[in-house]
């Protein structure tokens, strides 16, 4: 599973990403987790199965929405905890729920 994680300028989603490859390591899973800035979409959906997006991007969440289905992928909306907190499991689930349905 190809994962993908923006935020406004990509600061923040690197760490996400980050802490997302520890936690589905220490699980057990095979995933490639990357993090990107809004302004590198579409062009970065190439591939992807999951657009995580940073909460404080919510405003224009149908928007990311709508380009991720069109690159074939599922969108989730990122909690508001997510960037202080100390593991990736809640962005994992987010990002497993959004395939599982």
């Amino acid at each position: 599973m190809k994962i993908l994680v923006v935020c406004g300028a990509g600061a923040s989603s690197t760490f996400v990403a980050l802490r997302m490859r520890r936690t589905a390591a220490a699980r057990g899973l095979d995933l490639e987790v990357s993090a990107g800035s809004e302004s590198d979409l579409p062009d970065a959906l190439d591939g992807v199965d999951v657009l995580l997006v940073g909460p404080h991007l919510a405003p224009r969440f149908d928007e990311f929405t709508a380009l991720a289905e069109r690159a074939g992928a599922g969108c989730s909306l990122l909690p508001a905890t997510v960037f202080t907190a100390q593991d990736g499991d809640e962005a994992l689930e987010a990002a497993l729920h959004t395939l599982t349905g």
